[in-house]
C-alpha cells in the first residue's frame, strides 16, 4: 500500500482527490491537510509515502512545505512529494522542484494519469510528465530576471554528462538505455552516481540542473 497524505486549501478539491484515492487498489490517504503547516505536522507524525501538494495556499505554500517536509523527515526514506499546479498561474513550480519535489501534474490531469503519477513517485522512479517539466523550465530559462550560478560538471564522467543531458530532456530510464544501448540497471547506476556528485537527491532536481549548467537548452 502506498500511503498518500492530500494536502489543498480547497475541501472540495480534497474530498474529490481523497475519494478517488480511497477507491483506487494500493493506495491508502492517511491524512488531509488544509495548508502548508498542517502539512508539515502531518507528514511529521504520519509518515506518509506520497505527499500530494498543493502549491498556492494561503501562509505557507506548497514550496516551502516541501522544503519543511523533506527537512524534517526522519524516515528512512523520506516522502516524495507531488505537486498539483495550474500551469497558466503558478510561478513557483521551478522552485518546488529545487526543493526537493518528485514531480508534479496539472490540475485538470485525468484521474488515471494522477493515479499512474503517485505509483510512479512513490516508487521513486522518473519525474512524472517530463514534457511539462521541460515546458516549465523552458519558461523559466527565458526570465530576464533569472541568475542563478551554473553547476560545474568537471567531475563527472562523459557518460554521466551524456546521461545528465538525456535526463534533462525528459527521457526516463528506459528510453535512455534504448538510446545507449545499455541496461536500464546500468542507467539507473550512472544517475545515482551523477546526483551524488552533484549533490541532489531528486530526479527533478536533477532535470534542473542539466539546464541550469546550460546541458540542455530550451528545445535543444
Amino acid at each position: 500500500m502506498t500511503r498518500v497524505l492530500i494536502v489543498d486549501d480547497e475541501v472540495l478539491i480534497r474530498a474529490g482527490l481523497a475519494a478517488l484515492l480511497r477507491a483506487a487498489p494500493g493506495l491508502e490517504v492517511v491524512g488531509e491537510a488544509a495548508d502548508g503547516e498542517e502539512a508539515v505536522e502531518l507528514a511529521d507524525s504520519l509518515e506518509p509515502d506520497v505527499v500530494l501538494m498543493d502549491i498556492q495556499m494561503p501562509g505557507l505554500n506548497g514550496v516551502a512545505a516541501t522544503e519543511r517536509v523533506l527537512a524534517r523527515s526522519r524516515a528512512a526514506v523520506p516522502p516524495r512529494v507531488l505537486i498539483l499546479t495550474t500551469f497558466d498561474l503558478d510561478e513557483y513550480v521551478f522552485a518546488a522542484l529545487r526543493a526537493g519535489a518528485s514531480g508534479f501534474l496539472l490540475k485538470d490531469t485525468p484521474p488515471e494519469r494522477l493515479l499512474a503519477a503517485i505509483g510512479i513517485v512513490g516508487s521513486g522512479d522518473m519525474l512524472f510528465a517530463p514534457s511539462v517539466t521541460c515546458r516549465l523550465i523552458e519558461a523559466y530559462t527565458r526570465r530576464p530576471d533569472r541568475v542563478l550560478p551554473a553547476p560545474a560538471l568537471d567531475g563527472l564522467t562523459s557518460r554521466e554528462v551524456e546521461v545528465l543531458g538525456l535526463v534533462g530532456r525528459g527521457l526516463s530510464n528506459a528510453e535512455i538505455a534504448e538510446r545507449l544501448v545499455v541496461s536500464e540497471a546500468t542507467v539507473k547506476t550512472h544517475l545515482n552516481r551523477t546526483m551524488t556528485k552533484l549533490g541532489v537527491s531528486s530526479r527533478a532536481q536533477t532535470v534542473v540542473l542539466a539546464y541550469e549548467s546550460g546541458l540542455v537548452t530550451p528545445r535543444s
